[in-house]
């Protein structure tokens, strides 16, 4: 479509300011069947750090184009890459429209069943997804629209390899469970990180859904670009770009609770709602871009004292002084109210405050009544600032600054405590026309808290890092490593190295990929100085805890094993030594001089991990596709020789969707195995586990631009727990409504 004269004039003006090198390429990204623009393709030039996303109309600008020969790649989640050569000279504006097919033509025509996707979580650069040297797993924004979730972590859930326990992702088994420590993955908001400055947690609702674009699942050891917290893999949250001319989206959420399956555990006479509204509007115009989402949601639970209200906002503004250069900055707050679910409700000792079991052996529904009255009011936000630099197609360069802020009081136990995340970075990335690839930086986070729990500590991090990436015969190897520098309360300085070496080799039977890394995370202000009870005993400082620290090796494969497949399997293992858990010690009480136990967070446990990642993508027929993923994980206590607590051997997933005209259905299955081991075993053993088997159904309708999705959570109401005294939720029905502008 050609532009109108003054774009075009406005185009022309700034080509000529960009010297004798570069030019300027524009253009559309449209579906071939519908001529209708496609949104978020990735359009970027191979070997360079010039890249951009197409808007909501598929309109997209690439600015310092090097002049000559070139190679415009298009790239989109759905559809099968378009490569466009064009010969560019000095100061030209050049349009060039792609017309991408999609996957369902292209079965038909029997083409190779393939994409490649556009990451930057593997590499800290932009690459290929068939580049990386460690497994990624890709949440796209169409996984998020069509499971009709509301936060982050419902939709992240399905990610192949990836499961929560009471909120604590576990990528390959890396995390399991327990209570009140840190986070061993790593989460980014475009790619800065954001877990919690204090405990070391993570906050999947900082971000609204609304502004999310896609997610990258980093599976690994990824502390020798990342450093701390980084020992078991990366989150990386991908927010919108904000396209130019105005735009907006209105989305209203409404569902309900099932009732419990017996009337014997019924706590409530009626039926618990959930609902939320959020809005967004966003307007770019020539060097300057921004958005703003505004939004709330409430829920009634599906158990006993479960209500929950939370408010969110968040806000991202872009300008672009020049070309080759983008100055970002974004911010997000969120405030959330809810009452807290101890655990359910059992039998307990005379003389304690019992709770009324009803004759039964527990009541899942009910809570402990030593719990009666808990909630917890949570304030969190962050706030980050981006320079971005491209030099010419060789070079770019990145710095960065941001503020991480939570806030939380508890009820019942009354704890409360204030944190600071403060960090910055600065990178720079080489490329050179062989396919060398130079990425260095440094990085630098300072934490505080002042809590009664906690008490007023702080935490400094320093770490530098550099990694090459070079053509090596027909493959690619890649070779990097990373120093970090810890401290607390300005204590002596603890220096971790993490290496990195890995290779992506392509052949007849896919590509190929291998690597190993050292991953570590530091501990936590939270863990080095709690001071509080729990479970009826006294939890203890240790202010010379250790960092975790672990070894990943993966080899693994990906490969279209028909026009209408794609496999992806990896052989991993993981060898993690210094892991902290919860131990019972013994203890002289300073005033009865009586010998007592107390739990005092220590550097106790060696654990080996292994297993098979493995997922399938089909299209059997066009507008119809399904994925099956399979994890089995054999995760051994070397401190003991037992099972690792929390982990389930087996996890198996299966989805599929059929589109047809305006509607779609589709459905996912997600089987976890009978937990073996959980901690606590004297207290918590002789609780009921079984495996979880779980069925989500899903519909859709979308015509212009109004959109309806039907979401069936759990639609057997199969009753399980995953971590003891918790119930997971039963069946919810929710349906979401969205226009768009």
């Amino acid at each position: 479509m050609p532009l109108r004269l003054p774009a075009a004039t406005a185009l022309l003006l700034v080509a000529r300011t960009l010297g004798a090198q570069t030019a300027i390429v524009y253009g559309t990204v449209r579906n071939v069947a519908t001529g209708v623009g496609v949104a978020n393709a990735n359009v970027f030039v191979p070997g360079t750090a010039l890249k951009t996303l197409s808007g909501t109309d598929g309109r997209y600008l690439l600015r310092n184009v090097p002049a000559g020969q070139v190679e415009i790649r298009a790239v989109v989640v759905g559809y099968p890459p378009a490569v466009r050569t064009v010969l560019l000279a000095a100061g030209d504006s050049v349009e060039i429209d792609f017309d991408l097919r999609g996957l369902a033509a292209a079965v038909d025509d029997l083409h190779a069943f393939t994409t490649e996707p556009l990451i930057v979580t593997a590499a800290k650069h932009s690459q290929l997804l068939a580049q990386a040297v460690t497994s990624v797993a890709l949440v796209s924004d169409t996984d998020l629209a069509r499971r009709a979730v509301s936060t982050v972590d419902e939709a992240v859930n399905r990610a192949p390899g990836v499961q929560f326990l009471s909120g604590q992702v576990n990528i390959r088994g890396s995390s399991g469970f327990v209570e009140g420590l840190g986070s061993r993955v790593l989460l980014l908001v475009d790619g800065v990180p954001a877990n919690q400055g204090d405990r070391g947690g993570i906050d999947w609702d900082m971000v609204p859904l609304a502004e999310v674009a896609h997610v990258e699942v980093l599976k690994g050891a990824g502390s020798s670009l990342y450093g701390s917290a980084a020992l078991g893999g990366v989150v990386n949250v991908i927010t919108r770009e904000t396209p130019l001319g105005f735009h907006a989206r209105l989305r209203a959420t409404g569902g309900a609770y099932a009732n419990p399956p017996f009337d014997v555990w019924r706590f409530r006479d009626g039926v618990g709602a959930l609902g939320g509204l959020d809005a967004t509007a966003s307007y770019g115009q020539g060097a300057v871009r921004g958005s703003l989402t505004l939004g709330g949601r409430h829920s009634d639970g599906y158990r006993e004292q479960d209500r929950s209200d939370q408010w969110e906002m968040s806000g991202k503004a872009e300008w672009l002084p020049q070309p080759g250069t983008r100055v970002t900055t974004s911010g997000a707050w969120t405030s959330h109210q809810h009452e807290v679910f101890p655990t359910w409700c059992v039998p307990v000792p005379p003389g304690t405050r019992a709770c009324d079991t009803r004759g039964q052996a527990f009541q899942p529904f009910l809570i402990d009544l030593s719990g009666a009255g808990s909630y917890t009011r949570s304030n969190k936000g962050y706030l980050t600032a981006t320079l971005d630099r491209t030099v010419s197609s060789r070079f770019s360069w990145e710095a960065r600054g941001s503020w991480l802020r939570t806030h939380f009081t508890d009820v019942n136990p009354d704890d409360w405590a204030v944190s600071n995340r403060f960090g910055g970075e600065v990178r720079g990335v080489s490329r050179n026309p062989s396919g060398r690839v130079v990425t260095a930086g440094a990085e630098v986070a300072r934490g505080d808290v002042t809590s009664d729990i906690f008490g007023d500590h702080t935490q400094n991090q320093v770490g530098v890092y550099g990694e090459a990436e070079g053509l090596l015969g027909g493959g690619r190897v890649t070779a990097g490593t990373r120093i970090d520098y810890l401290d607390a309360d300005s204590s002596e300085a603890t220096a971790v190295l993490s290496p990195r070496v890995g290779a992506v080799l392509p052949s007849r039977i896919g590509t190929w990929r291998a690597s190993a890394g050292r991953g570590f995370r530091a501990p936590t202000l939270a863990e080095r100085f709690v001071n509080t009870r729990a479970l009826g005993f006294q939890v203890i400082p240790n202010p010379a805890l250790h960092p975790e620290t672990a070894w990943s090796f993966e080899v693994g494969n990906a490969a279209p094993i028909a026009s209408w497949a794609r496999l992806d399997a990896a052989l991993f293992w993981t060898e993690a030594r210094q892991l902290l858990e919860p131990s019972f010690v013994l203890v002289v009480d300073s005033t009865t001089k009586d010998t007592v136990q107390k739990i005092q967070i220590q550097n106790v446990s060696r654990a080996r991990l292994r297993g098979l990642d493995a997922s399938l993508v089909v299209t059997p027929f066009p507008s119809l596709t399904g994925t099956i993923a399979y994890l089995f994980l054999d995760a051994r206590d070397l401190a003991n020789d037992s099972v690792l607590a929390f982990r389930p051997k087996q996890l198996l997933t299966l989805s599929a969707d059929y589109r047809w005209r305006m509607f779609s259905v589709g459905g996912d299955f997600r089987y976890s195995s009978r937990i073996e081991r959980i901690e606590l075993e004297p207290v918590f053993g002789g609780d009921p586990r079984v495996a979880a088997k779980v069925l989500d159904l899903r519909a859709s309708w979308q015509r212009g631009a109004l959109a309806a999705r039907l979401l069936v959570a759990n639609a057997l109401n199969y009753i399980y727990n995953l971590v003891p005294r918790t119930l997971e939720p039963v069946r919810t029905a929710s349906v979401v409504l969205t226009w768009t502008y």
